[in-house]
């Protein structure tokens, strides 16, 4: 298995982790500036209406560029709170919500500085709760194009249709709401966590061609 390069992302969706799942090693690019409208904050849950992208705010001078491990998270608003309120609202009745629970409230309980910090705090939680042991690392410096490794920084993005992954077929799964919107693919993490469980390292290994 190669080595894989990944964007920084906050609970990422599934397509992320069934890469991440599937590489020889990870690194998470920092060293690149900052764009608005990516995973690197923002994720996408299933509420009652449907999907329900959230974003947390950040800090950012108009007009200057910023390097993704120095921007910060703004709390100008209580966005945390109504974070976890609509987490909990979308999957307090799946069947792992109150096994996880405990691990993931803390990320939006925390006021972080550093969007980085709380991302790769929310990665490794993931990660644990999912049973994905790929090493990971972050990138020493920005490389424009990887000759030798396998480039999901600017692939897995929510402007891109994740049908036009090759290697990446969405596994169904059982979800909270799927008798009233029907299966929703390629959700954040927490969608496949609180819904399987022990079970979500099966979903990532079928999600993705050998």
């Amino acid at each position: 298995m190669r080595k894989k390069i990944f964007s920084t992302a906050l609970f990422a969706p599934v397509q992320y982790f069934a890469h991440l799942y599937n590489a020889g090693e990870a690194d998470i690019e920092h060293n690149c500036n900052y764009s608005r409208q990516s995973y690197r904050n923002r994720f996408v849950i299933y509420g009652a209406n449907g999907s329900l992208p959230l974003s947390v705010p950040v800090v950012k001078k108009s007009g200057e560029k910023t390097i993704t491990r120095d921007v910060r998270v703004s709390y100008d608003t209580p966005w945390n709170e109504v974070h976890w309120k609509s987490i909990e609202s979308a999957y307090n009745s799946s069947p792992y919500y109150l096994y996880y629970k405990d691990d993931i409230e803390p990320i939006f309980k925390k006021r972080w500085n550093f969007l980085i910090d709380m991302n790769m705090a929310a990665l490794t939680v993931a990660m644990e709760c999912t049973g994905v042991d790929t090493s990971v690392k972050f990138t020493e410096s920005y490389i424009d194009i990887y000759s030798e490794a396998e480039d999901y920084r600017n692939t897995i993005h929510p402007k891109i249709d994740f049908l036009t992954d090759p290697l990446f077929t969405p596994h169904p799964y059982r979800q909270v709401f799927l008798g009233v919107g029907g299966f929703v693919p390629n959700l954040s993490i927490l969608d496949l966590i609180f819904n399987k469980g022990p079970e979500s390292l099966l979903v990532l290994r079928d999600s993705l061609k050998q």
